[in-house]
Formats: C-alpha cells, structure tokens, sequence
C-alpha cells in the first residue's frame, strides 16, 4: 500500500502529467500521417525523455504508442489511407460506414474499444505479469512457426467471396516477403543484384503503396472523387457507440483476450493481433457477407486488439527485460537509462515505480476518449473537401513516410510500384487485406521454419514433437483441411 500510494503522488507531479497529456497528442498527431508508425512516434521521443524524470518519460511512451495505435484509424476511416499497419485490418468496413454518413460512429467506437482493450490489458499486465511471461518465453521456434501459420490463415476469413482471388493475393504477398537475402544460406532472391533489396522489402512503404498511392490514383482518375455529402451525415451521440458496444461485447472481450495474448508473446505485436482477431471475429460472424461494406464487428475486434497487445508486449520487458515488440525495445533502453532495471527484482526493488507505470497506462488509454471526440469532431472538416484537393498533399506526405522509414529514396519507389499494383488488383476486384498478411507473415513463417528444421536435422516430424507445438499444429492443420472435409462431406451426402 505504501509503495501504492507513492506511485500516486509520483503519477500526479504536473511534469508528469504534462508530459502524458503532450505525447497524447504527438502520437495522434504522427499516427494519422500514413507511414509514421507509433513506432517512429515512441523513436523520437527518446531525446526528450533524456529530460525527464524515470515515470514522466515512461508515461510518455506509453501515451504515444497507445495514441498512435487510435489515430491510425482515422485517415483510414476518412480517406481510406490507414496510418499504422494494424489499421489497415479492417479499413475497408471503417471507410465503407463513412461513405454512409456514420464517421462518428466509426471513429467513436474505434476510441471506446481501443480505450477498453487497453484497460483489459493493463489489468492482465497488472495481475499476471509473472505467470504470463514466464509462459510466453516457453514459446520456441516451433511454436511461433504454428502461430504464424495460423495467422497467415486470417486470410481465408477475411479475403472476399471468391477464394482464389484471396489466395492469389496472398500468395503474392508471400512472394514479396521472401524477396531479399536466404535466412540459412545468405543467397540473395529476387534481387536483382540491387544492394536495396538484400534486406527485402521494406513493409511500411508497401503498405503506404498499397493504401495510400492505391487511392490516390483512384481518385485522380475519377473513380473515387465523390465526397461524403454533409446533408446525411447522421450525428451519433455518445450513447449511440456505448449501444454498438454493447451489442458486440463479445467480439471486445474476444479482440482483448487475443490482442493481450498475442502481444505478450515477443516479436508479435500489434499488427499481427490485429489481423488475427478481424479474422478470427469474421470466422464467428452472423453476417459475414457484409463485410468490407460496412461490418462494425472487424472495426470493434480489431480496435479492441491493437491497445491489448500494447498492454500485453510490456509483459516479458517488465518482467524478463525481453522486449514484446519494437515499442517495448525502446522502452527498456530508456528504463536503463532512468535506473529501472526491467527483470524479477523491479517487483522489489522499484515497487513504487512500476506501480506508477501501471497507473500511466490506465491513464493513457482513458485519454482516448477524448482524443476520440477530437478526431471526430475534425473529421467533419476533412469530409466538406474535395477529395481531389486532399490528394497532392497527401502524396507529398506518404512520400515522407516513405522515405523516413530508412532515409532512402528507395522507399519511394517501393511505394510507387506496389501501389500501382495494388491498384490494378483492386479494380479488377482482388483484395488486399490477403496480400498485406502475406508480407507481414511469410518471412516469419519462413525464419521460423529454417529454425526448426534446422534444430530437427530436417525431420518435419519434430515440428510436433513438443506439447505446445504439437496443439497448435494439429489447430492449424484442421483448420487448413476443414474446407476440403466439408466439401468431401457435402458430397458424399449428395
């Protein structure tokens, strides 16, 4: 209780809110600029934090990223332009209820869920940190080849109508990821002996291409210019989104408990949280014709995700000093820096300092809400312009996201094919959400996979060997041979 209370009194020094309440809205600001990832937004904090004290930089951090993570959902409601990868999940629904005059609907649920999801995870963090981090560093090669595999099987559920068309994008995206040089033998693949390309394909310029250009070129062809008109945008009050919550608590409590899961497992994050529960909630859906037209049930699983798995990467940093993504990396750079060594004895030794990080995280999630009522009340402005007007700025400013991501011009011109790719994909009614997760994935899948058949001398029988290993295997391989079964079922019965 006495270190409780000291956390308290250190949470409530003004410096600290101030600082909280600023990184609030430096992470919205950079989030809702396509390409500048929370990621970059915590990066350049890290010079500032070198004037703070240990709880006001945390506090900082920790505000950023979890507002980054809601205001890339903006841009991707009102121009379908995703600002952070994890976004981009499920932008199609979002900007779909835009184009119907339900953007504050939209953007209020995305602050409300994303708000809870943080609020579940920080408890998780809170309760079970040690029990939950020791489990997760459990986690072999093996297991994260299983993991991924079952993500990459997102695809199915979250790809159109036709499933060739979604496997021919996801097989597209598998194809850019392994671009670049071999995991094992270091032979370079598809690169054509440019330097640019040994270390792949960079994924936040693709992503910016595939989004962002890809609508640009939309709209500057004609095709996309209308705008939403103003006479039927419905006003939705506060209670209105409290409803549609309601009405899908159990997509919110799904989306937390996977986004949580997802994100104390190191190096997943979330991106991946985010794909996989929209997948996972289009799997469980009533409607599921509807999505991509205007579904809220992606929007509320995935937003729940995203500030869950923020919450739940802190997990193994606090607990075993083994970042749970690259937000996580940098904070336990600048906890050393500050004197808070992360590992078992910061329960001990610096009680009244993780209590009063505890106690940012609560705050920074609380702090979405208003931030939400901000961006709505934005939006509007956003909406009464003509699309046509918004685009040379905004090309300008997925340029500068392309080219931050390694000070090279290269970035550029990643986005510029890929995005006139997305684009010809798009028009002849291929989707994308597929391709994304195939490059987010496929070299996961890959890396792992080298690992362990490396470990096993080649035996694909060890892949199972271990008890963890072997559950999610035999999960994902029903779930790949389900179709096949039904089909075989449905006919035999005929």
């Amino acid at each position: 209780m006495d270190a409780l209370l000291a956390a308290v009194g250190l949470v409530c020094d003004p410096a600290t809110l101030i600082s909280l309440t600023l990184a609030c809205l430096f992470g919205f600001i950079l989030g809702a600029l396509p390409g500048l990832t929370a990621t970059m937004a915590v990066a350049l904090l890290v010079p500032i934090t070198f004037f703070l004290s240990p709880i006001a930089a945390i506090a900082s951090i920790v505000a950023a990223a979890a507002t980054a993570i809601f205001a890339g959902d903006v841009p991707g409601a009102l121009l379908r332009m995703p600002g952070t990868p994890a976004s981009a999940a499920y932008v199609d629904d979002a900007f779909a209820l835009t184009r119907q005059g339900k953007v504050g609907l939209v953007l209020g649920l995305n602050a409300l869920c994303s708000a809870i999801g943080g609020v579940i995870g920080t408890v998780v963090l809170v309760l079970f940190a040690p029990v939950l981090a020791n489990f997760a560093l459990k986690f072999s090669t093996f297991e994260f080849f299983w993991l991924a595999c079952l993500g990459l099987t997102c695809s199915v559920f979250i790809s159109t109508e036709d499933p060739l068309k979604g496997t021919i994008s996801l097989l597209l995206g598998i194809f850019i990821a392994t671009v670049g040089m071999d995991y094992t033998t270091g032979y370079p693949r598809f690169t054509f002996e440019n330097p640019n390309l040994y270390e792949g394909i960079s994924f936040i310029p693709a992503l910016i291409g595939m989004f962002a250009l890809s609508e640009i070129i939309r709209t500057m062809l004609g095709s996309n210019s209308q705008t939403v008109d103003q006479a039927t945008r419905k006003r939705v009050g506060f209670s209105a989104v409290l409803q549609a919550c309601k009405e899908h608590w159990r997509h919110v409590l799904r989306g937390s408990a996977l986004g949580t899961s997802i994100g104390i497992l190191p190096g997943a994050g979330a991106d991946i949280a985010s794909w996989i529960s929209s997948g996972v909630a289009r799997r469980f859906s009533r409607h599921p014709d509807t999505w991509g037209k205007g579904n809220l049930e992606g929007i509320v699983a995935g937003s729940s995700a995203n500030n869950a798995a923020l919450s739940g990467a802190w997990v193994p940093a606090l607990v075993f000093a083994i970042p749970g993504d690259t937000i996580t990396a940098i904070a336990i750079g600048v906890l050393y820096l500050k004197g808070m060594n992360p590992g078992p004895t910061i329960f001990v030794e610096n009680a009244d300092l993780l209590y009063a990080v505890f106690i940012c995280f609560f705050l920074a999630n609380l702090l979405l809400l208003p931030i939400g009522l901000i961006a709505i009340r934005f939006s509007g402005f956003i909406l009464s312009m003509r699309r046509e007007f918004l685009m040379p700025p905004l090309l300008v400013l997925a340029a500068i996201g392309a080219f931050a991501i390694d000070n090279t011009v290269f970035g550029i011109l990643v986005m510029l094919v890929l995005g006139v790719l997305a684009y010809i994909l798009e028009e002849n009614q291929f989707p994308l959400a597929p391709m994304v997760l195939g490059i987010v994935l496929g070299r996961l899948v890959e890396q792992h996979l080298m690992q362990s058949l490396i470990s096993t001398q080649g035996s694909v029988i060890g892949l199972f060997e271990r008890p963890m290993a072997g559950v999610l295997g035999a999960i994902t391989l029903a779930v790949w041979l389900f179709p096949a079964a039904r089909w075989a079922w449905r006919k035999v019965r005929a």
